[in-house]
């Protein structure tokens, strides 16, 4: 690592108070009342909603979940004045090629907790040592443990944040990096602001501000992704909406209930999964609820909702400059896509095409939004071959 930046282990303890302080609010759920309307149809099931909250409070073991994250290489770093949190795994191979890997919402660092093994040591998970990885996760601004940005705007800064950790905080010159959901975002303005430094990029989304300047004469795939696009807003995109325009009245409503923010975090996970209606078939109540209660412990929800509010509010000069940045960037870095089918709004080759070198598509069998904890492996061959060549 760098000397010029200070770096600092970090560990996780979240103070006693805070956990009691959560169990007592678990306890004092009011929930509503409102028969007939308790299916996942009207927002989420009450039902299991309830059943999660009963774990919650008489089951989970957050000290168990935090010691598991403990066990993860931790840092901090203070970048640009901001204090940002990352986990820094070294490969277990011959040359292992640094990987940055972005989470996006409602998720956090922890959705990379069952690849990073697997991109770290492949020979001890069935695959090939020459494919290992340095990894590197970091927390985004205002999630988990990193400080939030104090003004707004920070969406459009993160990219340079996250090449600032790569080069002067970590030393390192050549790079690969992969995300989802804003995560994507964050790694194609990389590849846009920084291309020089990135062997290639892996997404598994087109990042959706693309949408807002559809093409003129689309194709006839493009046409029908465009019209899904359309009722998806219409069907779901109240919560971004909502999150976008009024993120203060909402954060300060689920930062005060927990139960509350398991419903408003849960769903997404629900509707956004290739769960088949089954929740726990894709993510056991472990893995939500530690997500979840990351949230609550670090009062992040609100800082979470940035990322729309900035794009939402982006002056016309600054899509200008991403368009910009867009024609001569992001389409000379090679770019991999793992599209899965129940994932927010796949989208169609030829779309990413027309705003990334795509030289690796994969259409995969089966999973969702959150492909890295539903899916691990089929990512992570993913990863492994597009970047196989690029080494």
């Amino acid at each position: 690592m760098s000397t010029q930046t200070a770096v600092e282990p970090f560990v996780v303890s979240i103070p006693q108070h805070t956990l009691d302080d959560l169990r007592v609010r678990l306890e004092r759920t009011r929930w509503p009342n409102d028969p007939g309307r308790e299916d996942w149809d009207h927002g989420i099931d009450l039902g299991y909603l309830q059943d999660l909250v009963r774990y919650w409070k008489d089951g989970f073991d957050w000290r168990a979940q935090e010691a598991g994250i403990n066990r993860l290489p931790q840092f901090r770093t203070d970048i640009d004045g901001l204090g940002i949190h990352f986990i820094h795994e070294r490969g277990q191979g011959a040359n292992p090629l640094p990987l940055l890997l972005t989470h996006g919402f409602p998720d956090s660092f922890l959705r990379f907790s069952k690849v990073l093994p697997m991109l770290t040591d492949p020979a001890s998970h069935g695959g090939d040592p020459a494919d290992a990885f340095d990894v590197m996760v970091p927390s985004l601004p205002g999630y988990g443990f990193s400080d939030p940005w104090p003004r707004d705007g920070g969406l459009f800064k993160v990219a340079g944040l996250w090449s600032k950790l790569m080069t002067e905080v970590l030393g390192y010159t050549r790079y690969g990096a992969h995300g989802g959901d804003w995560g994507s975002t964050v790694t194609e303005q990389l590849a846009r602001d920084h291309g020089p430094a990135l062997a290639g990029i892996h997404l598994t989304d087109v990042p959706f501000y693309h949408l807002f300047q559809p093409p003129k004469t689309p194709s006839a795939v493009e046409a029908k992704y465009l019209k899904q696009a359309e009722q998806l807003q219409k069907d779901n995109g109240a919560y971004a909406i909502l999150q976008a325009t009024r993120p203060n009245v909402l954060g300060s409503a689920l930062n005060d209930s927990p139960a509350g923010l398991a419903a408003w975090i849960v769903e997404k996970f629900y509707r956004w999964s290739d769960c088949g209606g089954k929740l726990e078939h894709c993510f056991t109540r472990d893995e939500l609820l530690s997500n979840i209660t990351l949230y609550w412990v670090t009062g992040t929800i609100q800082s979470s909702f940035q990322p729309y509010y900035d794009t939402a509010n982006a002056g016309a000069m600054t899509w200008v400059r991403e368009m910009v940045k867009g024609w001569i960037g992001s389409t000379g870095v090679p770019t991999g896509f793992a599209s899965f089918p129940k994932d927010i709004l796949p989208a169609p080759r030829e779309w990413a095409e027309r705003f990334f070198d795509v030289q690796r598509w994969t259409d995969m069998p089966r999973g969702g939004h959150f492909a890295a904890l539903e899916q691990p492996e089929l990512l992570v061959e993913d990863i492994r071959a597009f970047f196989r060549p690029l080494r």
